[in-house]
Parts: structure tokens; sequence; C-alpha cells
């Protein structure tokens, strides 16, 4: 009986520690990245001799050209050289590999949703084919200028809708070049501390509060006062006791977060008139108007004294929380330091959702679905029956 013997070559290319990314669709590039990365991180010693582009073409299934690409962009990154008549080695000359890193123990949302958690909205399945509809066109007939960065503010086409809703829906009315769009309350908030607080400003909280918001100011480095809500909202004689010369406000006078009580409307005009008197600014925060079970939506405090009041709305509850559009409508006076704190921080909202969003509006689909939801909404909590 023949015996059979493995060569040394063989033995040598089975050995060699290298693992390919099927992600990496490019053959040369995924080789390329597979050694570079092993010998980063050690797995391949300064001064290895790599096997030959034949040798390692066998073990890899690749063709040999792919090889030899990238074994010479690895010579270009200086990770390997070749010696003539010799082979290719593992440069000698290189930087000790990092220690590995520890991931620190993160805490996370947990992934399956449980009863009685915020943020979430009944996903509708008529919106989203209509959502998918609306992207779908945009997109095939996208302009050189729609696929570029956009305005700061968010979609003209938008703004448009978003002014005209809040005109009829909630008494503000306001110039689409004022509005915002952002892609979430918190967002919202930030870039009005940015351009319009600095840090160790006092900034009026209701108590209870909402804990995200208060999160976001604090990170921001402001002093917060709690001021107390009662049965009339938050209560502005306590917070002019307790700090009167504070540089900002947060409240949620229209459905306050936690207690469910509507703001009075002498708090109302108590807080518009501390602004005007202080130089303070008003964060009102509108998260779920659309909801309101007792009556037709209140007029926003921004309809009353808009001057000093920056309101903010969304439509993560009225839609969906990943959708990540929310909108803000600042004073005419301060437009300007906002879109200039806008520019400097991101580069903005996909501007083929907002444009899908502001096709639903115009076309009558959006306040179909508050409708639906809102008749789906009062049924769960009992006032359907």
């Amino acid at each position: 009986m023949k015996k059979t013997t493995t060569s040394p070559r063989r033995r040598f290319v089975l050995a060699f520690p290298i693992d390919l990314d099927a992600a990496i669709r490019n053959q040369n590039l995924r080789v390329h990245a597979a050694i570079r990365s092993s010998i980063l991180d050690g797995r391949l010693e300064a001064g290895l001799k790599l096997p030959s582009t034949r040798s390692l073409s066998v073990q890899l299934q690749v063709r040999r050209d792919a090889i030899v690409a990238a074994y010479e962009h690895l010579a270009s990154d200086g990770l390997v050289e070749a010696r003539q008549g010799a082979g290719t080695y593992v440069a000698r000359d290189l930087p000790a590999p990092p220690p590995l890193a520890r991931l620190p123990r993160l805490s996370v949302a947990p992934a399956e949703r449980r009863a009685f958690e915020l943020g979430h909205t009944y996903v509708d399945a008529a919106l989203l084919n209509r959502l998918g509809r609306q992207l779908r066109q945009r997109l095939a007939r996208a302009t050189t200028r729609e696929l570029g960065y956009g305005d700061p503010r968010g979609s003209e086409h938008l703004r448009r809708q978003i002014a005209q809703y809040l005109a009829a829906n909630r008494g503000v009315r306001c110039d689409p070049g004022c509005i915002l769009v952002v892609s979430g309350t918190q967002h919202a908030i930030r870039l009005c501390v940015d351009a319009l607080l600095k840090p160790g400003d006092t900034v009026w909280t209701e108590d209870p509060g909402y804990w995200a918001t208060h999160t976001t100011l604090r990170a921001a480095g402001l002093d917060l006062v709690a001021v107390p809500v009662d049965e009339e909202g938050l209560d502005v004689e306590a917070g002019l006791r307790l700090r009167p010369r504070a540089s900002a406000v947060y409240v949620t006078p229209s459905h306050q977060f936690p207690t469910g009580v509507t703001m009075s409307m002498r708090r109302r005009i108590a807080l518009i008139d501390w602004a005007r008197s202080t130089q303070g600014w008003i964060f009102e925060d509108d998260y779920d108007s659309e909801f309101r079970y007792a009556g037709p939506p209140l007029t926003a405090l921004a309809g009353l004294g808009g001057e000093r009041v920056i309101y903010i709305g969304t439509f993560t509850k009225t839609m969906f929380a990943s959708l990540r559009l929310a909108y803000l409508v600042a004073p005419p006076a301060i437009v300007e330091r906002l879109v200039a704190a806008r520019a400097a921080l991101d580069r903005f909202s996909p501007g083929f959702t907002q444009d899908a969003v502001a096709d639903l509006m115009a076309e009558g689909v959006f306040a179909a679905h508050i409708r639906r939801m809102r008749g789906r909404y009062l049924e769960a909590r009992g006032g359907g029956r």
C-alpha cells in the first residue's frame, strides 16, 4: 500500500492564521484586510515570511492575482517588505500590538417591549405602506440638488406643511423659515442650549418632570432648579421664590409629564410674563397634543407669547420612534443663531424621509392616521366602550 505524505509547504500554508471576511466582496481587499488584521494584532510576527502567492491562493481559494494585489497593497502600507529572490516578509519595524480592550458593561434598552414602557406607538401598517411608497417615488425622481446636504433647517416642503398644521391645530402662526427639522426632542433641546445658554446657567424644570430632558440639560452643564407641579401645572410663583433669574424653563404645558395635568391659562400668562421680564426662554415640549381626549387641543404657549417661546413638536409620538423626526419653531430673532449651531452640530436629518412625510401631510394621509390612532388609543384607555 502506497504511503501518502503531506508536503512541508502544504502544512505551512494550512497553518497561516488569517480569517477572510465574506462581507468584503472584492477578493484582493478581502485578503489585504485579513493579513493586515493578523499583522496588527500580533498573530503574524515581525520578520515572518509569508506564503508564496501560489500557496496562499490554494489555501484561500481566491485568484492568485488577488493575492499579488493584496501583497502590493500591504507593502504600500509599510506592513510587509518584498525581498528580491527571497519572498515577502512581515515588516520588522512595526508598533507593538495594542492590548485587548475590554468593552465596559453597557446598559441598553431591552429588545422586547414591556408593559407601560414609554416612547412606543401603535405601528399602523397602512401608514407604513404609504410612507414606503412615497419614499420610493422620491428616490426614483431625485434631482442632483435633492441628493446633496440640503438646508440646515430641513426640507422646505416639510417645513411648509408643519407651519400649516400648527396654525390649524395649535394656534401657532409662523413662517416656515422659522422651523428647524431635527431628529428628536432631545436634539432640539440640546440645539437650543448650545445656541442660547452657557454652562452654569439656571433652568427651571418641572417636578416631577421628564427625566430624559433633565439628563440632556445636566449634560450641558446647566444648573437645574426643580419647580413643583400642581393641578394647574408648573407653579410659577414657586419658581420665582426658588430662583427668579433663571435663563430658561422647560415645560410640558399641554399634557404635563408625568402627571397629565394641563397648565391653566393663569399660569401660562404668568410664565410668559416672567420670560418677558427676565428675557428668559421657554422651551415648550408639546410631545403628544394630538391625543387629547377632553376637548380640542389647547392653544400652545408659542401661540400666546411667541417672542420668548421655542416650540418643540415631534412625529415620533404620532408615527413611530425610529422615524427620528421632530421640529422646533423659533422666534425670528434667534433663527440665525440656531441655524449656525445646527450647521456646526451635524449634517441634518435625511431629506427623502422629510419630503415623504410632507407628502403624507399634504395628501391628508397624516391627518387620517391621527384620527385612526386617536380612536384606537381612546379605546385602549377604556374610553371607547
